[in-house]
């Protein structure tokens, strides 16, 4: 099922995600509900705060990459219960980033080119390891989601100064996407 994308102004956007347990009710259905709804809104990471869920899971898809980057054909990856336990903060790079949950807004955030991060696939088998290159920014990006945290928080005051009249009209439920979405209530 195609699920609704909260947009920026959703306080499920502002709260931190618990852990769940492998008993966690329709755990399966509702990661391949998030995998569609990925898929539908034509984006390449979803985590569950951006459907209105607050609990501690993230879906990737890099499939659609496959051109620029042949070393993620084929890789689509539920994470559950995520945490980046380090940063490598000695090679960063700035790219441009965008979000299912801030339509139309996008901005270069610098971020480390190496994490460590310990999660539970859809098994729930225990994994810890370091992830580098554009898959670390994905899951930087989407691990934030889990911590209540979005990519304009990580963009110079300059910059969030500079998009502020973009966010004032997310909030007032101005803007376009071709994706099922859930504004804030006027």
């Amino acid at each position: 099922m195609i699920l609704p994308i909260y947009i920026y102004g959703q306080p499920v956007l502002r709260k931190v995600s618990e852990d769940i347990t492998a008993d966690y009710p329709k755990l399966k259905e509702l990661i391949a509900d998030m995998f569609e709804t990925l898929s539908a809104s034509e984006g390449i990471g979803l985590a569950a705060p951006q459907i209105g869920l607050n609990i501690r899971i993230s879906v990737l898809d890099l499939d659609q990459l496959k051109d620029d980057l042949p070393e993620y054909a084929g890789f689509r990856k539920a994470y559950i219960n995520p945490h980046i336990i380090e940063y490598d903060d000695s090679e960063t790079d700035t790219l441009e980033e965008g979000c299912l949950s801030l339509p139309g807004i996008r901005e270069n955030v610098k971020r480390p080119k190496r994490i460590r991060v310990k999660y539970a696939d859809e098994d729930f088998t225990e994994h810890e390891e370091w992830i580098s290159g554009y898959l670390a920014r994905v899951m930087q990006h989407e691990f934030d989601h889990l911590d209540a945290k979005m990519f304009i928080d990580r963009v110079s005051p300059l910059r969030r100064q500079l998009i502020k009249g973009k966010l004032k009209a997310l909030l007032q439920g101005r803007y376009r996407c071709s994706y099922r979405t859930k504004p804030i209530k006027k």
